[in-house]
């Protein structure tokens, strides 16, 4: 037990440093040599506990992953369905997303999908499991008579949509003002869709 401890503590250190890394200096630059200079290490260590640089990736991909789930996560405890509901979807349509990933570092795992399987069999599990996690928090809030919408699958997939498409498009814009027009925008279609204009 202790072992695999060590082992995954290792495997974390490495993944996060790979991370910086390829922030700076994109992943198609990142090497086994440059995380193990990151770390202070010899890059043995680094290949011995990941073989290839495609396992390494798809550590950082699980990384990725495990931040992008905090968006949609509330950020106190509620009992009522409909405070977690609306704290999460102020949280999707935020900032907060930028302390969580970089967008070069997301966009550029991403676009592997397109010539890797098990990267894009990583995205799509996330994307539908986020998506179903959030149809059953909206159904759970319309079973409690706290929300009236007739397709709980329906609008979890509207609002990913939305979600998606709106930081793919924002990313591109560097004013400040600009960046918060478009998402004050796709935030009141998001909310109007579940009828949850009130708590804009």
């Amino acid at each position: 037990m202790g072992r695999k401890s060590l082992k995954e503590d290792q495997q974390k250190k490495i993944i996060e440093a790979f991370y910086e890394v390829a922030k700076r200096e994109g992943i198609e630059n990142t090497s086994f040599g440059k995380v193990a200079k990151e770390l202070d290490m010899h890059p043995s260590l680094v290949v011995h506990y990941f073989a290839t640089k495609e396992e390494m990736l798809l550590g950082l991909i699980d990384h990725i992953i495990v931040s992008y789930q905090n968006i949609y996560q509330a950020e106190e405890g509620h009992s009522d369905p409909l405070d977690t509901l609306v704290d999460v979807m102020h949280n999707i349509f935020s900032r907060k997303w930028n302390n969580y990933i970089d967008d070069s570092i997301f966009y550029n795992c991403f676009a592997l999908i397109f010539r890797n399987q098990a990267i894009k069999q990583q995205f799509r599990e996330l994307h539908v499991l986020l998506r179903k996690w959030l149809e059953n928090l909206i159904q759970s809030c319309v079973d409690r008579g706290l929300l009236d919408h007739p397709d709980p699958a329906m609008a979890a997939d509207l609002i990913f949509v939305i979600s998606d498409g709106a930081y793919y498009f924002m990313s591109m814009i560097d004013d400040p003002g600009k960046y918060d027009l478009h998402m004050a925008r796709y935030k009141q279609e998001a909310f109007k869709l579940l009828r949850l204009e009130r708590f804009l």
